[in-house]
Protein backbone atom coordinates (compact mmCIF):
# COMPACT_ATOMS: atom_id res chain seq x y z
CA UNK A 1 0.00 0.00 0.00
CA UNK A 2 1.19 3.54 -0.74
CA UNK A 3 2.52 5.77 2.04
CA UNK A 4 0.26 8.42 3.54
CA UNK A 5 0.73 12.19 3.23
CA UNK A 6 -0.97 14.11 6.05
CA UNK A 7 -3.10 17.11 5.12
CA UNK A 8 -2.69 20.01 7.55
CA UNK A 9 -5.39 22.53 6.68
CA UNK A 10 -4.65 26.11 7.65
CA UNK A 11 -7.68 27.77 6.01
CA UNK A 12 -8.86 29.03 9.39
CA UNK A 13 -5.48 30.53 10.31
CA UNK A 14 -3.25 31.49 7.39
CA UNK A 15 -6.19 31.48 4.98
CA UNK A 16 -8.16 33.85 7.15
CA UNK A 17 -5.25 36.32 6.99
CA UNK A 18 -6.08 36.88 3.32
CA UNK A 19 -7.63 40.36 2.93
CA UNK A 20 -11.41 40.16 3.14
CA UNK A 21 -11.46 36.58 4.44
CA UNK A 22 -11.99 37.20 8.17
CA UNK A 23 -14.57 34.93 9.78
CA UNK A 24 -16.56 35.18 12.99
CA UNK A 25 -16.75 32.39 15.57
CA UNK A 26 -19.77 30.58 14.10
CA UNK A 27 -18.38 30.80 10.57
CA UNK A 28 -15.11 29.30 11.75
CA UNK A 29 -16.92 26.45 13.48
CA UNK A 30 -19.01 25.73 10.36
CA UNK A 31 -15.89 25.65 8.21
CA UNK A 32 -14.05 23.45 10.71
CA UNK A 33 -16.96 20.99 10.73
CA UNK A 34 -16.78 20.82 6.93
CA UNK A 35 -13.01 20.29 7.05
CA UNK A 36 -13.65 17.39 9.42
CA UNK A 37 -16.11 15.90 6.90
CA UNK A 38 -13.50 16.46 4.22
CA UNK A 39 -11.06 14.30 6.14
CA UNK A 40 -8.28 16.80 6.92
CA UNK A 41 -5.82 15.17 9.31
CA UNK A 42 -5.05 18.40 11.13
CA UNK A 43 -6.85 21.74 11.28
CA UNK A 44 -5.00 24.87 12.33
CA UNK A 45 -7.86 26.65 14.07
CA UNK A 46 -6.26 30.03 14.58
CA UNK A 47 -3.73 32.13 16.46
CA UNK A 48 -5.22 32.28 20.01
CA UNK A 49 -2.98 35.07 21.33
CA UNK A 50 -3.80 37.34 18.36
CA UNK A 51 -7.16 38.53 19.70
CA UNK A 52 -9.96 37.62 22.06
CA UNK A 53 -12.11 36.73 19.05
CA UNK A 54 -9.51 34.32 17.70
CA UNK A 55 -9.15 32.71 21.12
CA UNK A 56 -12.92 32.23 21.39
CA UNK A 57 -13.08 30.75 17.89
CA UNK A 58 -10.30 28.25 18.61
CA UNK A 59 -11.92 27.27 21.89
CA UNK A 60 -15.36 26.86 20.26
CA UNK A 61 -13.86 24.58 17.60
CA UNK A 62 -12.06 22.59 20.31
CA UNK A 63 -15.37 22.11 22.12
CA UNK A 64 -17.48 21.18 19.08
CA UNK A 65 -15.37 19.62 16.34
CA UNK A 66 -14.19 16.02 16.51
CA UNK A 67 -12.00 13.92 14.25
CA UNK A 68 -8.96 15.88 13.05
CA UNK A 69 -6.14 16.93 15.36
CA UNK A 70 -6.74 20.60 16.19
CA UNK A 71 -3.77 22.94 16.18
CA UNK A 72 -3.13 26.44 17.46
CA UNK A 73 -0.34 28.72 16.31
CA UNK A 74 2.00 30.49 18.72
CA UNK A 75 5.17 32.48 18.51
CA UNK A 76 8.16 31.07 20.39
CA UNK A 77 6.99 32.89 23.51
CA UNK A 78 5.55 31.40 26.68
CA UNK A 79 2.37 33.56 26.84
CA UNK A 80 1.51 32.56 23.24
CA UNK A 81 2.09 28.88 23.94
CA UNK A 82 0.10 28.87 27.18
CA UNK A 83 -2.80 30.73 25.54
CA UNK A 84 -2.91 28.20 22.71
CA UNK A 85 -2.96 25.31 25.18
CA UNK A 86 -5.76 26.93 27.17
CA UNK A 87 -7.89 27.40 24.04
CA UNK A 88 -7.35 23.88 22.69
CA UNK A 89 -7.55 21.86 25.90
CA UNK A 90 -11.31 21.02 25.57
CA UNK A 91 -10.44 18.94 22.49
CA UNK A 92 -9.54 15.27 22.74
CA UNK A 93 -6.88 15.60 20.00
CA UNK A 94 -4.81 18.74 19.83
CA UNK A 95 -1.32 20.11 19.42
CA UNK A 96 0.69 23.31 19.45
CA UNK A 97 2.44 24.82 16.43
CA UNK A 98 5.18 27.19 17.51
CA UNK A 99 7.47 29.18 15.23
CA UNK A 100 10.35 31.61 15.03
CA UNK A 101 12.10 33.15 12.03
CA UNK A 102 15.54 31.82 11.03
CA UNK A 103 16.58 33.93 8.02
CA UNK A 104 19.13 36.65 8.58
CA UNK A 105 16.70 39.13 6.96
CA UNK A 106 14.15 38.45 9.71
CA UNK A 107 16.69 38.20 12.51
CA UNK A 108 18.23 41.56 11.71
CA UNK A 109 15.21 43.60 10.66
CA UNK A 110 12.24 42.06 12.50
CA UNK A 111 13.41 40.12 15.56
CA UNK A 112 16.67 42.05 16.13
CA UNK A 113 18.13 38.87 17.63
CA UNK A 114 21.33 36.90 17.17
CA UNK A 115 21.40 33.39 15.77
CA UNK A 116 22.28 32.00 19.19
CA UNK A 117 19.33 33.78 20.80
CA UNK A 118 16.96 32.25 18.23
CA UNK A 119 18.41 28.80 18.89
CA UNK A 120 17.77 29.21 22.61
CA UNK A 121 14.24 30.56 22.11
CA UNK A 122 13.36 27.73 19.74
CA UNK A 123 14.48 25.12 22.29
CA UNK A 124 12.65 26.76 25.17
CA UNK A 125 9.47 27.18 23.11
CA UNK A 126 9.34 23.53 22.12
CA UNK A 127 10.01 22.44 25.72
CA UNK A 128 7.23 24.72 26.97
CA UNK A 129 4.81 23.37 24.36
CA UNK A 130 5.77 19.80 25.31
CA UNK A 131 4.81 20.57 28.91
CA UNK A 132 1.23 20.94 27.60
CA UNK A 133 1.02 18.28 24.87
CA UNK A 134 3.05 15.56 23.18
CA UNK A 135 2.14 16.83 19.68
CA UNK A 136 4.40 19.81 19.05
CA UNK A 137 5.22 21.23 15.63
CA UNK A 138 8.11 23.63 15.20
CA UNK A 139 8.38 25.98 12.21
CA UNK A 140 11.42 27.91 11.03
CA UNK A 141 9.79 30.95 9.47
CA UNK A 142 11.36 32.03 6.15
CA UNK A 143 13.24 28.73 6.02
CA UNK A 144 13.91 28.92 2.28
CA UNK A 145 15.85 32.20 2.67
CA UNK A 146 17.76 30.93 5.70
CA UNK A 147 21.36 29.73 5.74
CA UNK A 148 20.89 25.95 5.21
CA UNK A 149 23.64 25.08 7.73
CA UNK A 150 22.00 27.25 10.38
CA UNK A 151 18.53 25.90 9.50
CA UNK A 152 19.75 22.34 10.09
CA UNK A 153 21.20 23.42 13.44
CA UNK A 154 17.88 25.01 14.53
CA UNK A 155 15.91 21.92 13.53
CA UNK A 156 18.30 19.65 15.45
CA UNK A 157 17.78 21.73 18.59
CA UNK A 158 13.99 21.59 18.11
CA UNK A 159 14.04 17.79 17.82
CA UNK A 160 16.26 17.50 20.91
CA UNK A 161 13.69 19.64 22.79
CA UNK A 162 10.87 17.28 21.80
CA UNK A 163 9.36 18.48 18.50
CA UNK A 164 7.41 15.76 16.69
CA UNK A 165 6.91 17.75 13.46
CA UNK A 166 9.41 20.00 11.69
CA UNK A 167 7.84 22.50 9.32
CA UNK A 168 9.89 23.98 6.48
CA UNK A 169 7.93 27.05 5.33
CA UNK A 170 8.50 28.87 2.07
CA UNK A 171 7.05 31.91 3.81
CA UNK A 172 7.33 34.34 0.92
CA UNK A 173 6.98 31.94 -2.00
CA UNK A 174 10.64 32.35 -2.96
CA UNK A 175 11.91 28.85 -3.70
CA UNK A 176 11.62 26.56 -6.73
CA UNK A 177 10.70 22.86 -6.84
CA UNK A 178 14.29 21.74 -7.54
CA UNK A 179 16.03 23.62 -4.74
CA UNK A 180 13.18 23.00 -2.28
CA UNK A 181 13.39 19.26 -2.93
CA UNK A 182 17.12 19.41 -2.21
CA UNK A 183 16.51 21.31 1.05
CA UNK A 184 13.90 18.80 2.24
CA UNK A 185 16.20 15.90 1.39
CA UNK A 186 18.97 17.51 3.43
CA UNK A 187 16.71 18.03 6.46
CA UNK A 188 15.60 14.41 6.16
CA UNK A 189 19.16 13.07 5.97
CA UNK A 190 20.88 15.34 8.51
CA UNK A 191 18.12 15.96 11.06
CA UNK A 192 15.39 13.31 10.91
CA UNK A 193 17.16 10.10 9.91
CA UNK A 194 15.34 7.21 11.60
CA UNK A 195 13.72 9.39 14.28
CA UNK A 196 9.94 9.50 14.73
CA UNK A 197 9.75 12.99 13.29
CA UNK A 198 7.54 14.19 10.43
CA UNK A 199 8.74 16.77 7.91
CA UNK A 200 6.01 19.25 6.99
CA UNK A 201 5.98 22.00 4.35
CA UNK A 202 4.06 25.25 4.11
CA UNK A 203 4.40 26.91 0.71
CA UNK A 204 3.15 30.30 -0.38
CA UNK A 205 2.25 31.12 -3.95
CA UNK A 206 4.01 34.41 -4.69
CA UNK A 207 5.64 32.98 -7.83
CA UNK A 208 2.76 30.61 -8.57
CA UNK A 209 4.82 27.62 -7.38
CA UNK A 210 3.14 26.76 -4.07
CA UNK A 211 1.65 23.47 -5.23
CA UNK A 212 4.67 22.49 -7.34
CA UNK A 213 7.03 23.15 -4.41
CA UNK A 214 4.82 21.15 -2.04
CA UNK A 215 4.73 18.15 -4.38
CA UNK A 216 8.50 18.33 -4.89
CA UNK A 217 8.87 18.28 -1.10
CA UNK A 218 6.69 15.17 -0.84
CA UNK A 219 8.88 13.42 -3.40
CA UNK A 220 11.94 14.41 -1.32
CA UNK A 221 10.62 13.10 2.00
CA UNK A 222 7.99 15.46 3.44
CA UNK A 223 4.96 13.60 4.77
CA UNK A 224 2.76 16.52 5.78
CA UNK A 225 1.54 19.35 3.55
CA UNK A 226 0.08 22.57 4.94
CA UNK A 227 -2.46 24.05 2.57
CA UNK A 228 -5.78 25.90 2.33
CA UNK A 229 -9.14 25.49 0.61
CA UNK A 230 -9.19 27.50 -2.64
CA UNK A 231 -5.55 28.39 -1.97
CA UNK A 232 -6.49 31.45 0.10
CA UNK A 233 -3.88 33.07 2.31
CA UNK A 234 -1.44 35.94 2.74
CA UNK A 235 -0.63 37.90 -0.45
CA UNK A 236 -0.91 35.47 -3.41
CA UNK A 237 -2.17 32.72 -1.13
CA UNK A 238 -1.05 29.27 -0.03
CA UNK A 239 -0.68 25.95 -1.75
CA UNK A 240 -4.19 24.87 -2.71
CA UNK A 241 -5.52 21.89 -0.77
CA UNK A 242 -7.64 20.62 -3.66
CA UNK A 243 -4.73 20.77 -6.11
CA UNK A 244 -2.39 18.93 -3.74
CA UNK A 245 -4.91 16.19 -2.98
CA UNK A 246 -6.06 15.64 -6.55
CA UNK A 247 -2.49 15.68 -7.89
CA UNK A 248 -1.58 12.85 -5.52
CA UNK A 249 -4.79 10.99 -6.36
CA UNK A 250 -4.76 11.50 -10.14
CA UNK A 251 -1.02 10.76 -10.47
CA UNK A 252 -0.87 8.05 -7.81
CA UNK A 253 1.26 5.81 -10.03
CA UNK A 254 3.87 8.57 -10.25
CA UNK A 255 3.94 9.87 -6.69
CA UNK A 256 3.16 6.63 -4.88
CA UNK A 257 1.45 8.42 -1.96
CA UNK A 258 -2.14 8.91 -0.82
CA UNK A 259 -4.19 11.10 1.49
CA UNK A 260 -7.27 10.27 3.55
CA UNK A 261 -9.23 13.21 2.13
CA UNK A 262 -12.75 12.36 0.98
CA UNK A 263 -12.40 13.97 -2.42
CA UNK A 264 -16.15 14.24 -3.03
CA UNK A 265 -16.16 16.83 -0.23
CA UNK A 266 -13.68 19.11 -2.03
CA UNK A 267 -16.24 21.10 -4.02
CA UNK A 268 -18.68 21.47 -1.08
CA UNK A 269 -15.76 22.77 1.01
CA UNK A 270 -14.81 25.26 -1.69
CA UNK A 271 -18.38 26.49 -2.04
CA UNK A 272 -18.86 26.85 1.72
CA UNK A 273 -15.70 28.91 2.05
CA UNK A 274 -16.77 31.15 -0.84
CA UNK A 275 -20.19 31.67 0.73
CA UNK A 276 -18.66 32.56 4.10
CA UNK A 277 -16.02 34.95 2.80
CA UNK A 278 -17.97 36.27 -0.19
CA UNK A 279 -14.92 35.65 -2.39
CA UNK A 280 -15.47 33.32 -5.33
CA UNK A 281 -12.66 31.46 -7.06
CA UNK A 282 -11.70 32.53 -10.59
CA UNK A 283 -13.51 30.54 -13.32
CA UNK A 284 -10.32 28.86 -14.54
CA UNK A 285 -9.23 27.75 -11.04
CA UNK A 286 -8.03 24.14 -11.12
CA UNK A 287 -10.38 21.52 -9.65
CA UNK A 288 -13.12 23.84 -8.29
CA UNK A 289 -13.36 26.68 -10.83
CA UNK A 290 -16.56 27.09 -12.85
CA UNK A 291 -14.67 26.13 -16.02
CA UNK A 292 -12.68 23.23 -14.55
CA UNK A 293 -15.02 20.68 -16.16
CA UNK A 294 -16.54 22.87 -18.88
CA UNK A 295 -15.95 22.31 -22.59
CA UNK A 296 -16.88 24.65 -25.44
CA UNK A 297 -14.67 23.69 -28.40
CA UNK A 298 -16.52 21.38 -30.77
CA UNK A 299 -13.60 18.92 -31.02
CA UNK A 300 -13.39 18.69 -27.23
CA UNK A 301 -17.15 18.29 -26.87
CA UNK A 302 -17.21 15.51 -29.45
CA UNK A 303 -14.39 13.74 -27.62
CA UNK A 304 -16.02 14.07 -24.20
CA UNK A 305 -19.35 12.78 -25.53
CA UNK A 306 -17.54 9.76 -26.99
CA UNK A 307 -15.38 9.12 -23.90
CA UNK A 308 -14.79 11.56 -21.02
CA UNK A 309 -11.16 10.42 -20.69
CA UNK A 310 -10.34 12.19 -23.94
CA UNK A 311 -10.32 15.58 -22.22
CA UNK A 312 -10.90 14.91 -18.50
CA UNK A 313 -8.13 13.45 -16.32
CA UNK A 314 -10.52 13.17 -13.37
CA UNK A 315 -14.29 13.07 -13.09
CA UNK A 316 -16.27 16.03 -11.77
CA UNK A 317 -18.11 13.60 -9.49
CA UNK A 318 -14.82 12.63 -7.83
CA UNK A 319 -14.48 16.13 -6.36
CA UNK A 320 -18.16 16.59 -5.55
CA UNK A 321 -19.32 18.37 -8.72
CA UNK A 322 -22.53 16.74 -10.08
CA UNK A 323 -21.46 16.64 -13.73
CA UNK A 324 -19.31 18.24 -16.40
CA UNK A 325 -20.68 21.04 -18.56
CA UNK A 326 -20.75 21.32 -22.32
CA UNK A 327 -20.88 25.07 -22.85
CA UNK A 328 -22.67 25.98 -26.05
CA UNK A 329 -20.97 28.83 -27.89
CA UNK A 330 -19.62 29.72 -31.28
CA UNK A 331 -16.94 27.00 -31.04
CA UNK A 332 -19.46 24.22 -30.39
CA UNK A 333 -20.30 21.60 -32.98
CA UNK A 334 -23.31 19.53 -33.97
CA UNK A 335 -22.60 16.68 -31.55
CA UNK A 336 -22.89 18.89 -28.46
CA UNK A 337 -25.87 20.75 -29.94
CA UNK A 338 -27.79 17.54 -30.64
CA UNK A 339 -26.90 16.14 -27.23
CA UNK A 340 -28.21 19.24 -25.46
CA UNK A 341 -31.48 19.19 -27.43
CA UNK A 342 -31.93 15.55 -26.46
CA UNK A 343 -31.31 16.41 -22.79
CA UNK A 344 -34.00 19.08 -23.04
CA UNK A 345 -36.45 16.52 -24.43
CA UNK A 346 -36.64 17.73 -28.04
CA UNK A 347 -36.86 15.08 -30.74
CA UNK A 348 -36.21 16.77 -34.09
CA UNK A 349 -35.89 15.44 -37.59
CA UNK A 350 -32.55 15.76 -39.38
CA UNK A 351 -33.86 18.69 -41.40
CA UNK A 352 -35.27 20.44 -38.33
CA UNK A 353 -32.04 19.88 -36.41
CA UNK A 354 -29.97 21.38 -39.21
CA UNK A 355 -32.18 24.46 -39.40
CA UNK A 356 -32.08 24.90 -35.63
CA UNK A 357 -28.28 24.42 -35.63
CA UNK A 358 -27.79 27.23 -38.14
CA UNK A 359 -29.95 29.55 -36.01
CA UNK A 360 -27.94 28.54 -32.96
CA UNK A 361 -24.65 29.38 -34.73
CA UNK A 362 -25.96 32.80 -35.76
CA UNK A 363 -27.00 33.51 -32.17
CA UNK A 364 -23.68 32.19 -30.82
CA UNK A 365 -21.81 34.76 -32.91
CA UNK A 366 -23.73 37.47 -31.08
CA UNK A 367 -23.39 36.19 -27.47
CA UNK A 368 -20.65 34.62 -25.40
CA UNK A 369 -22.78 31.69 -24.29
CA UNK A 370 -26.05 30.17 -25.49
CA UNK A 371 -28.29 29.01 -22.64
CA UNK A 372 -30.99 26.34 -22.55
CA UNK A 373 -33.66 29.04 -22.69
CA UNK A 374 -32.13 30.29 -25.95
CA UNK A 375 -32.35 26.80 -27.40
CA UNK A 376 -35.97 26.54 -26.32
CA UNK A 377 -36.75 29.77 -28.12
CA UNK A 378 -34.91 28.59 -31.26
CA UNK A 379 -36.86 25.35 -31.33
CA UNK A 380 -40.11 27.08 -30.44
CA UNK A 381 -39.77 29.51 -33.35
CA UNK A 382 -39.75 26.64 -35.82
CA UNK A 383 -41.58 23.77 -34.22
CA UNK A 384 -43.63 24.46 -31.13
CA UNK A 385 -45.40 27.16 -29.20
CA UNK A 386 -44.44 27.57 -25.55
CA UNK A 387 -47.61 28.36 -23.65
CA UNK A 388 -47.30 30.30 -20.42
CA UNK A 389 -49.40 28.47 -17.89
CA UNK A 390 -49.00 31.22 -15.30
CA UNK A 391 -49.62 34.92 -16.04
CA UNK A 392 -49.17 37.87 -13.68
CA UNK A 393 -52.28 39.96 -13.08
CA UNK A 394 -51.37 42.04 -10.00
CA UNK A 395 -48.55 42.30 -7.50
CA UNK A 396 -48.66 44.61 -4.46
CA UNK A 397 -45.81 44.83 -1.96
CA UNK A 398 -45.44 46.49 1.44
CA UNK A 399 -42.17 47.14 3.26
CA UNK A 400 -40.50 49.70 5.46
CA UNK A 401 -38.47 50.23 8.60
CA UNK A 402 -41.34 49.40 10.95
CA UNK A 403 -43.30 46.67 9.14
CA UNK A 404 -42.61 43.13 8.08
CA UNK A 405 -42.25 42.93 4.25
CA UNK A 406 -45.22 41.28 2.59
CA UNK A 407 -46.70 40.82 -0.89
CA UNK A 408 -50.05 39.94 -2.43
CA UNK A 409 -49.99 38.39 -5.89
CA UNK A 410 -52.80 37.56 -8.32
CA UNK A 411 -52.08 35.09 -11.11
CA UNK A 412 -54.06 33.65 -13.98
CA UNK A 413 -53.41 29.91 -13.70
CA UNK A 414 -54.71 28.00 -16.73
CA UNK A 415 -57.04 30.99 -17.25
CA UNK A 416 -58.40 31.06 -13.69
CA UNK A 417 -57.44 33.95 -11.39
CA UNK A 418 -56.02 33.07 -7.97
CA UNK A 419 -54.62 35.33 -5.23
CA UNK A 420 -52.07 34.58 -2.55
CA UNK A 421 -50.03 36.47 0.06
CA UNK A 422 -46.73 35.87 1.81
CA UNK A 423 -44.15 37.49 4.08
CA UNK A 424 -40.44 37.65 3.27
CA UNK A 425 -37.07 39.12 4.20
CA UNK A 426 -37.83 41.93 1.74
CA UNK A 427 -40.56 42.86 -0.77
CA UNK A 428 -38.97 40.84 -3.59
CA UNK A 429 -38.55 37.79 -1.36
CA UNK A 430 -42.20 38.14 -0.27
CA UNK A 431 -43.46 38.42 -3.88
CA UNK A 432 -41.51 35.35 -4.94
CA UNK A 433 -42.76 33.43 -1.91
CA UNK A 434 -46.37 34.26 -2.86
CA UNK A 435 -45.77 33.05 -6.42
CA UNK A 436 -44.22 29.85 -5.11
CA UNK A 437 -47.29 29.22 -2.98
CA UNK A 438 -49.71 29.83 -5.86
CA UNK A 439 -47.81 27.75 -8.43
CA UNK A 440 -46.59 25.00 -6.14
CA UNK A 441 -43.04 25.57 -7.36
CA UNK A 442 -40.68 23.65 -5.08
CA UNK A 443 -37.30 24.76 -6.40
CA UNK A 444 -34.94 27.46 -5.23
CA UNK A 445 -33.60 30.73 -6.57
CA UNK A 446 -29.93 30.41 -7.55
CA UNK A 447 -29.30 33.93 -8.87
CA UNK A 448 -30.98 37.33 -8.98
CA UNK A 449 -29.54 40.10 -11.18
CA UNK A 450 -30.98 43.59 -11.65
CA UNK A 451 -29.90 45.98 -14.40
CA UNK A 452 -31.21 49.32 -15.64
CA UNK A 453 -32.11 49.34 -19.33
CA UNK A 454 -31.51 53.10 -19.54
CA UNK A 455 -30.06 55.79 -17.31
CA UNK A 456 -31.86 57.94 -14.77
CA UNK A 457 -34.13 57.25 -11.85
CA UNK A 458 -37.03 56.46 -14.19
CA UNK A 459 -35.11 53.69 -15.99
CA UNK A 460 -36.81 50.38 -16.73
CA UNK A 461 -35.63 47.55 -14.52
CA UNK A 462 -34.33 44.41 -16.24
CA UNK A 463 -34.36 41.44 -13.85
CA UNK A 464 -32.92 38.00 -14.52
CA UNK A 465 -33.69 35.18 -12.08
CA UNK A 466 -32.07 31.76 -12.11
CA UNK A 467 -33.95 28.87 -10.51
CA UNK A 468 -33.15 25.19 -9.88
CA UNK A 469 -35.49 22.26 -9.33
CA UNK A 470 -34.61 18.55 -9.35
CA UNK A 471 -31.22 19.29 -10.86
CA UNK A 472 -32.65 21.37 -13.71
CA UNK A 473 -31.58 25.01 -14.09
CA UNK A 474 -33.47 27.72 -15.98
CA UNK A 475 -33.39 31.51 -16.17
CA UNK A 476 -36.33 33.87 -16.41
CA UNK A 477 -36.37 37.51 -17.43
CA UNK A 478 -38.73 40.39 -16.78
CA UNK A 479 -38.68 44.12 -17.53
CA UNK A 480 -40.86 46.87 -16.03
CA UNK A 481 -40.44 50.41 -14.67
CA UNK A 482 -41.35 49.03 -11.21
CA UNK A 483 -38.54 46.73 -10.02
CA UNK A 484 -40.97 44.71 -7.90
CA UNK A 485 -43.11 43.95 -10.94
CA UNK A 486 -40.02 43.16 -13.02
CA UNK A 487 -38.88 40.72 -10.32
CA UNK A 488 -42.26 38.98 -10.23
CA UNK A 489 -42.35 38.76 -14.04
CA UNK A 490 -38.84 37.31 -14.26
CA UNK A 491 -39.50 34.70 -11.58
CA UNK A 492 -42.81 33.75 -13.19
CA UNK A 493 -41.04 33.45 -16.55
CA UNK A 494 -38.58 31.01 -14.96
CA UNK A 495 -41.41 29.01 -13.35
CA UNK A 496 -43.21 28.80 -16.71
CA UNK A 497 -40.05 27.59 -18.41
CA UNK A 498 -39.44 25.00 -15.72
CA UNK A 499 -43.04 23.79 -16.07
CA UNK A 500 -42.68 23.66 -19.87
CA UNK A 501 -39.43 21.70 -19.62
CA UNK A 502 -41.08 19.26 -17.23
CA UNK A 503 -43.95 18.71 -19.69
CA UNK A 504 -41.52 18.17 -22.57
CA UNK A 505 -39.67 15.54 -20.52
CA UNK A 506 -42.93 13.75 -19.68
CA UNK A 507 -43.91 13.67 -23.37
CA UNK A 508 -40.45 12.40 -24.32
CA UNK A 509 -40.81 9.56 -21.81
CA UNK A 510 -44.22 8.64 -23.19
CA UNK A 511 -46.24 10.10 -20.33
CA UNK A 512 -49.48 12.00 -20.59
Amino acid sequence: MSEKVYIFDTTLRDGEQSPGCSMNVEEKVRMAEQLARLGADLIECGFPIASEGDYEAVRAIAQRVEGPRLMGLSRAQFPDIDRAAEALRPSGRWGIHTFIATSDIHLQHKLKMSREQVLDDASRAVERARSHTEWVEFSAEDATRSDPDYLVEVFKRAVEAGAHVLNVPDTVGYTTPWEFGELIARVKDEVVGDKDVIISVHCHNDLGLGVANSLAAVRAGARQVECTVNGIGERAGNASMEEIVMSLATRAEYFGYHTDVKTDQIYPSSRLLSSITGINVQPNKAIVGANAFAHEAGIHQHGVLANKLTYEIMTPESVGIPTNQLVLGKHSGRHAFKDRLKELGFELSAEQTEEAFHKFKRLADLKKEVYDEDLERIVADELIQIESRYKLIHVNCSSGTDIRPSATVTLAIDGEEKTGSAFGDGPVDAALAAIKELTGFGGRVTSYVVKAISGGTDAQGDVTVGVEEDGRLVRGRGTHPDIMVASALSFLDAVNRMDYRRQVKIRAQGGI
